[in-house]
């Protein structure tokens, strides 16, 4: 059997094609993958590191505004589009491959569309709670959708053939709370709240915590992922205590999220993804210019379920989210109740059921 995964651009849609290629050559060494992916996303990187073949096409995302330039901007995408759909139906043409998985990203559209204009089998994981535009509107053709949210269904025009089966996310090793956090350097008996922002940060994040982090000296200890934009700047204002660790990057989350009673981060699918598989109470901060504000949407989906709480980018440093945070880190009670139900979102066998997925589809099982 071959598959040829689709999807990149950025880390949320290209991770979890790896996740499901790991877990489909685990339970079927016989199988063989290869990738497509664009010219200038992560892919470019991460896949030939990880061994498997790289497809690249030239493809760009329309630009959502009406004006002139914008709309003569979308021409040239079109043209783009036409021709990663020729190379694409070529690729497919070339390789035989037996499934086609799209996850996401400028590219994952011409593949996906060529696999149906060609009759083979195509399967579409879509990550966000609102679905993206390529979700949207090639789902109708597609063999199989599975997706991360069963809210999302109601923004499909499909009714059959669609699968709830969450979104293939990093695994991580948890250790116990308290050696957690002497691994951090902080007092082990003092809740501890987890802030990242993502591997660049998230600056109103950061300009939050700076204004409120003073307060939390002797109350809470914070493990606080800067990113790389803003960590030299913050270092220079802030100095590590028994109460603060300060990084541009944790190379090891388990730790992180072992040490956490609370996390404040943005709403990614990854991220909640991740959250909900290990169980996290979160403060969710959906990042304002995501593509179709998806992250709002993510964020919603776990709130309706009082699996986290939601404040929005604009009121992060304002005093109800200082309150928010405080009251929750204070609030042990409150911290269980959250952590079980976001806890009954998770879906850590993700990768798994859609390996079988795949799998059957292309006739292994």
């Amino acid at each position: 059997m071959k598959v040829i995964f689709a999807g990149g651009g950025t880390g949320g849609h290209l991770y979890p094609a790896i996740a499901m290629a790991e877990e489909l050559l685990k339970r079927f060494p016989g199988a063989e993958v290869l990738f497509a992916g664009t010219e200038n996303g992560i892919e470019v990187t991460e896949i030939p590191r990880l061994g498997y073949r790289l497809h690249t096409f030239r493809v760009r995302g329309f630009k959502r505004g009406k004006s002139p330039g914008d709309m003569l901007g979308n021409a040239g995408v079109l043209g783009y589009f036409v021709a990663a759909l020729w190379k694409a139906a070529g690729l497919i043409r070339r390789e035989k491959p037996d499934v086609v998985v799209g996850t996401g990203g400028f590219v994952s559209a011409p593949l996906l569309l060529a696999a149906q204009i060609l009759g083979k089998k195509n399967l579409i994981q879509e990550q966000n709670a609102f679905p993206g535009v390529t979700t949207r509107l090639l789902a109708m053709f597609a063999t199989e959708v599975h997706l991360s949210f069963p809210d999302s269904r109601r923004f499909l025009k499909r009714k059959t053939g669609i699968h709830v089966s969450g979104n293939p996310a990093r695994g991580f090793t948890v250790t116990g709370t308290r050696r957690a956090r002497e691994q951090f350097g902080l007092d082990p008996e003092m809740p501890t709240l987890l802030v990242f922002g993502g591997s660049r940060g998230a600056r109103s994040i950061n300009n939050a915590v700076k204004k409120w982090v003073g307060e939390l000296e002797g109350r809470a200890n914070v493990v606080w992922q800067t990113g790389s934009l803003d960590y030299k700047s913050i270092s220079e204002e802030f100095r590590p205590s028994r109460n603060l660790w300060i990084g541009p990057y944790i190379n090891v989350m388990g730790n992180a999220y072992s040490a956490a009673d609370l996390v404040l981060c943005r709403a990614g699918a990854s991220t909640v993804a991740e959250l909900t598989n290990l169980g996290k109470p979160a403060i969710l901060v959906p990042y304002p210019h995501a593509t179709g504000n998806h992250q709002l949407f993510n964020a919603e989906a776990l709130v309706r379920e009082g699996a986290a709480a939601l404040v929005e980018d604009r009121d992060v440093a304002g005093g109800h989210a200082k309150e928010l945070m405080m009251r929750l880190l204070a609030d042990k009670e409150a911290r269980i109740k959250m952590a079980e139900a976001c806890k009954k979102q998770g879906r850590p066998g993700a990768a798994r059921e859609l390996a079988g997925r795949i799998a059957q589809l292309g006739a292994l099982l």
